[in-house]
């Protein structure tokens, strides 16, 4: 039994139409939901990702509008590693960001950059075996697209091996250096890693609200059996409607979640039209006027696209 890598990481935004803005017309990712948070369905919950809105793509957002920004300490997670193929997608990403008023930090194979609002990121050149999984977008040359999630770095919350034995022994990290480990699946991988804190940490605009990890369908209850036997305080099984979910909050302090790859993103929605109508959970279904009052509307890059195209 094996976790799959990394199926999503989710991240708080003030602004909804400037994540939009920024990861799908910026980034070039694909919308591929435009839905609510589950347990605050007054605020938008957006996933970004490969024109599949395939496990290992998937960035989302839950929006709390007008939200402070927030700052990555102890316990959490400081920048996400994004992949792509080559020094020259490195190039042309470092000027198409500076052309959009993101200026970029260069360093050998390795770009940094920050979004809006300032949530950390690594390009990185993405050579050791991840299949890509690319998004289409008008101005970005396939050759120079985003590949995918490759990696996170955290900030330890506790000594670095607070959570060694339940990376390696219960969910099948490898560890390859002291706070560095590799999640290895049939298909994809993961690099996972962590930093001492420099300072105290604060949710908000711009920081990450946890990571999940991907779990074949078959597998999900019995991930959930070890993560209890390693003394883990594991939620029930959750539907999500595009997926099943358990949480728990690992010893570092960072939420982890275990999601299964079923049903998917396109099980309410053709893939041709993926992230362009706003779909509900099942549960708040009933509460449509109301929240279609309340949810500011959204324009996606993807929709005027096409409709330029047909012009």
């Amino acid at each position: 039994m094996k976790l799959e890598g990394m199926h999503h990481i989710t991240m708080i935004t003030g602004d909804a139409q400037k994540n939009v803005d920024f990861y799908a017309e910026v980034l070039g990712l694909r919308l591929v939901k435009k839905t609510v948070n589950f347990d605050a369905p007054e605020a938008y919950h957006l996933y970004f990702g490969d024109e599949q809105g395939s496990a290992g793509s998937i960035l989302t957002w839950f929006e709390f509008a007008g939200a402070a920004k927030g700052r990555a300490g102890a316990g959490m997670i400081r920048a996400i590693q994004l992949g792509v193929s080559s020094p020259a997608a490195l190039d042309f990403w470092e000027a198409r960001l500076s052309s959009k008023g993101h200026a970029g930090e260069r360093e050998e194979g390795l770009l940094r950059f920050e979004d809006y609002d300032g949530l950390a990121f690594e390009l990185v050149v993405a050579n050791d075996g991840n299949p890509p999984l690319r998004a289409e977008h008008p101005e970005v040359p396939a050759e120079h697209a985003i590949l995918g999630v490759e990696g996170a770095r955290a900030y330890a919350g506790a000594d670095l091996s607070a959570d060694a034995g339940l990376l390696e022994d219960t969910l099948g990290f490898t560890a390859v250096g002291p706070g560095e480990y590799r999640l290895q699946g049939e298909q994809r991988h993961f690099h996972w890693s962590y930093d001492q804190p420099a300072e105290y940490g604060r949710q908000g605009a711009g920081t990450v609200h946890h990571i999940a990890w991907h779990s074949r369908d078959d597998d999900h209850v019995a991930w959930q059996g070890r993560a209890r036997e390693a003394g883990m305080h594991v939620t029930p099984v959750i539907d999500r409607d595009y997926f099943n979910a358990i949480y728990f909050r690992q010893p570092q302090g960072i939420l982890f979640e275990i999601a299964t790859t079923s049903p998917g993103f396109a099980v309410d929605e053709d893939p041709g039209h993926l992230g362009e109508e706003l779909r509900l959970p099942t549960q708040h279904e009933r509460l449509r006027p109301q929240l279609e009052r309340i949810l500011r509307p959204l324009a996606n890059p993807r929709i005027a696209q096409r409709e330029r195209a047909q012009a």
